[in-house]
């Protein structure tokens, strides 16, 4: 029987494990970048709106600077998660993925199939949450 070299065995099987998770982050950016473009133009609309009732008593006014200020807090929040996403495609192109950007150390695969955007390994993130 042929003796198996581990690592190599362990790196293919990594490897075929990050191609998966490049797969499902591929499909989280397009369906983030089509989620933008309905917040965007749900920003517009709702700008548009803004503009149209210049006239508004107090209330609706604040109601639509709390509806524009939701949409720009969505927004923020669509752009932070493709920002991720597109830094997690380019390091699996760079040979970096899965390894924790504070402390060098190797990220669990179950994380980074749970969470594919983790830069950090549980404990380094645990302590960044603590600060």
């Amino acid at each position: 029987m042929p003796r198996t070299d581990r690592k190599s065995a362990a790196t293919t099987t990594t490897e075929g494990a990050f191609e998966g998770i490049r797969a499902e982050l591929n499909t989280e950016l397009v369906r983030l970048r089509g989620e933008r473009e309905a917040v965007l133009a749900g920003l517009a609309e709702v700008i548009r709106d803004s503009q149209a009732g210049s006239g508004d008593d107090p209330a609706d006014s604040s109601g639509k600077t709390f509806e524009r200020e939701h949409e720009q807090a969505l927004l923020t929040r669509v752009d932070e998660a493709i920002l991720a996403t597109e830094e997690a495609i380019g390091r699996i192109d760079a040979g970096t993925y899965g390894v924790c950007e504070s402390c060098g150390e190797p990220i669990a695969l179950p994380r980074l199939e749970a969470f594919p955007r983790a830069a950090l390994c549980v404990s380094c993130k645990q302590r960044q949450e603590r600060r």
